[in-house]
């Protein structure tokens, strides 16, 4: 944990979330900003900047991540019409928490991948 990561402080139960689903290595929590009917954060317990920074250290947790996030749009209902799976990365990518997390979004139709 670092002391001024935001998730990391809701693993540890420093802030409330609404949980989807635990593991012992990850957890879902309900986005407070929902951009989709559905928006859930999937994060690994342990602190990683970023997608690569997790996916280089540790194959497993990342394959846990996925793990966690297909779970997550199964119980949501998302698998029959669809869904979209995203780890933004850097400051280009969209990144507002240094913490490795995807975001798991559906229930509607999502549009354009990216706005023009």
């Amino acid at each position: 944990m670092t002391d001024d990561c935001l998730f990391c402080k809701i693993v540890a139960g420093e802030i409330p979330a609404t949980v989807v689903r635990e593991t012992g290595t990850t957890l879902a929590f309900r986005d407070i900003a929902p951009k989709a009917p559905v928006h859930v954060l999937v994060i690994p317990k342990e602190h990683f900047g970023d997608v690569v920074t997790l996916a280089e250290a540790d194959g497993k947790l990342m394959a846990e991540v996925m793990e966690t996030a297909a779970v997550v749009a199964e119980h949501e209902g998302l698998t029959t019409d669809g869904f979209r799976l995203i780890f933004n990365t850097g400051p280009y990518g969209g990144q507002e928490v240094a913490h490795a997390h995807a975001h798991v979004l559906g229930g509607a139709p999502l549009g354009p991948m990216l706005a023009r």
